[in-house]
């Protein structure tokens, strides 16, 4: 306060300096300042001096100007990131399943644009946004603002044509699927930057990007671009081939969206595997989705199901539990068991479908008995149950090379009960993934040893794993082969021209921890049964009631992708075609109709019609695979499925 009043004191007047109106000029010059008043000032104005000066050289001369650059970037200068060309996707054979293609990338810088309302209608037109965005777009307050990423190179040609002012563009990539929804779960998609987000993009998405690049751009005060030249040119990344053959799973693809339709079920998933390599020939989902038509894809339809979905395998896990009794010497095919009504644990009790007195252990798998099957498993302890499921890759993700793969649940051995070790044995209480089980597969069509499947061609040899000894694994294939010969439940799998085996399975659905009346039918299995080349296995998830066995529900469906698959691999037949029958009526006006080559023989009929009786048999005779139509049905016999 003092010193306030002291400053107040040197700048009042004092009462000898107080003027007037009628002050003259020489009396205003002979006016004397305080020396300390002058001095005062004059400090002041020296200090002001120096503070600017300062502030002068704190600017110009490179004490700190990373302030006033950055400013003049963000109003005159741009470094836009530029993805490099993604790597192809490819088949084995080298066809295309993903691939970029140049696109433009439109961006403008809102204090720089004028846009009439004519063009932003236009622009609202070709970008297929609505006006309400684009000029919440164009009025943001944001210095850097995206219209619209990865338009084609066409459309954004016609967009820059309207010269819009302050509007530019980038180069960037549309990603491309040829196949659209017939392999889209495998080679998944990429997101609005083009990394991988979903499938063989998301896996191998390091190798795909390669290395981004960098471009700066410079613009004058009018918003006119003066300098734009590469920081870093992009590094393409590269190409990845699968083991997927584009004309097996289209087939399998097909062949599946049409019986998940017919049966009207909730989704169906497909795998072939190569039995000699674990290459996976096809992999498919239904429902599936049009990876190039993006704002209809659906979680639902994205899942991979064969691969992130687990299920309760039914029977179609039996051959592996009679397999271990089997490498343990515990029983042979041809030991004998009782079977009966039911088999009971306590309070609880097993039955099968049909019933049986006895069988054998042949018979059990043929029949498909729940009661068999849980009586060999009993006969080894828990662990060396286990051991052989753990072996067989249960309750572990296959690394097959792609994302979601899952472990399933096969609980510790130390905690099974009877009843739940008998389950077990025929697929309750333990869950897989259809790759899984089609890799456990491959144990017994490969004489013992399970191959490790996966997606990716170019990969390391993996080494088989020792599951069964081949003396087993051939017990087992015999076995298989019944299954679908007469007499078995999987007749409906056979394949013309060829041997098969496998496995049919039914199994209810979990659902908040009970078991529910829903469905779940598959079959697994591999052909050709004398010399195995592929696995197959199916999957049908809540088929229509009466037609939900494995037996209806997917056996067909392994007999048509069987077929169409060996012969694409061009695998010779190993198994003599019966000639089919072709029937005649005697009656001259009765058309012969031969089912294998819908072809009509009407001349020869109506000559042995126009003969006597006796030369009418001859003339019948004659005729090649022909037999009278009152034969037909005769030794016919009702097919009948099973579980």
């Amino acid at each position: 306060m003092k010193i306030i009043n002291k400053i107040k004191g040197w700048i009042s007047s004092s009462p000898e300096e107080v003027r007037g109106v009628n002050d003259s000029v020489q009396d205003l010059l002979s006016i004397r300042v305080p020396a300390g008043r002058v001095r005062f000032l004059y400090f002041i104005i020296v200090l002001s001096f120096l503070i600017l000066i300062g502030r002068l050289a704190y600017l110009q001369l490179g004490f700190n100007t990373d302030f006033l650059q950055k400013q003049g970037e963000m109003r005159f200068q741009r470094t836009l990131d530029v993805s490099a060309v993604r790597g192809r996707i490819l088949d084995r054979n080298g066809a295309v399943l993903a691939s970029s293609v140049p696109g433009k990338g439109l961006w403008i810088i809102p204090q720089d644009t004028n846009i009439t309302e004519e063009q932003l209608k236009k622009l609202a037109s070709l970008l297929k946004v609505s006006k309400q965005e684009l000029k919440k777009k164009f009025s943001s307050k944001r210095t850097f603002v995206y219209l619209k990423r990865q338009v084609p190179n066409d459309v954004g040609n016609e967009v820059l044509a309207l010269n819009i002012a302050g509007l530019h563009s980038t180069r960037e990539y549309l990603r491309q699927y040829p196949d659209g929804i017939i392999a889209a779960q495998i080679v998944g998609l990429t997101g609005i930057d083009g990394n991988g987000v979903e499938g063989v993009e998301l896996s191998a998405d390091k190798l795909l990007t390669g290395t981004t690049g960098s471009r700066r751009v410079m613009k004058d005060r009018l918003g006119r671009i003066i300098d734009d030249v590469w920081i870093r040119e992009p590094q393409n990344g590269e190409d990845i081939r699968l083991t997927i053959d584009t004309r097996i799973q289209y087939l399998v693809y097909s062949a599946l969206e049409k019986q998940v339709k017919d049966l009207n079920a909730k989704a169906g998933a497909v795998v072939v595997a190569d039995t000699q390599t674990g290459d996976i020939l096809a992999l498919a989902n239904y429902p599936s989705f049009d990876p190039n038509v993006r704002r209809k894809i659906g979680r639902q339809a994205i899942r991979n199901r064969a691969i992130t979905d687990t299920y309760e395998p039914g029977s179609t896990m039996k051959p592996f539990s009679v397999a271990a009794g089997l490498e343990e010497k515990k029983v042979t095919p041809n030991t004998l068991f009782q079977i009966g009504h039911r088999m009971t644990f306590g309070r609880r009790s097993i039955g099968d479908s049909h019933y049986s007195k006895e069988l054998t252990v042949a018979g059990i798998i043929q029949q498909s008995s729940n009661i068999g099957t849980s009586k060999i498993a009993l006969l080894m302890s828990p662990q060396t149950m286990w051991s052989y499921y753990d072996k067989l890759g249960f309750g572990k993700a296959p690394n097959i090379g792609f994302p979601g793969a899952v472990p399933g649940r096969l609980r510790p051995a130390k905690s099974w009960r009877p009843i739940e070790q008998a389950t077990m044995s025929y697929g309750h209480g333990v869950t897989v993934s259809l790759l899984q089980l089609v890799q456990a597969y491959t144990a017994i069509a490969r004489e013992g040893d399970m191959v490790p499947l996966s997606i990716m061609k170019d990969r390391e040899p993996a080494q088989p794993q020792v599951v069964y000894s081949p003396k087993t694994a051939n017990q087992m294939k015999a076995m298989l082969a019944s299954v679908v010969e007469k007499g078995g439940t999987g007749t409906r799998a056979q394949v013309e021209g060829f041997s098969v085996a496998g496995k049919t399975g039914t199994a209810y659905k979990l659902e908040g921890g009970q078991y529910v009346k829903k469905y779940v039918a598959s079959f697994t299995g591999y052909a050709p049964a004398s010399n195995p080349r592929i696995v197959v296995g199916v999957m049908i998830d809540e088929p229509m009631k009466g037609k939900h066995w494995g037996s209806t529900a997917a056996a067909p469906l392994f007999s048509q992708i069987v077929a169409g698959t060996l012969r694409i691999m061009a695998v010779n037949p190993d198994k003599v075609v019966a000639p089919k029958t072709t029937y005649v009526k005697n009656d001259s006006r009765q058309q012969v109709k031969d089912k294998s080559l819908k072809t009509v023989v009407q001349g020869k009929a109506k000559k042995a019609a126009s003969q006597p009786v006796s030369n009418k048999t001859e003339s019948v005779k004659k005729l090649p695979r022909i037999r009278a139509a009152n034969d037909v049905g005769k030794g016919l016999k009702k097919e009948t499925g099973g579980a």
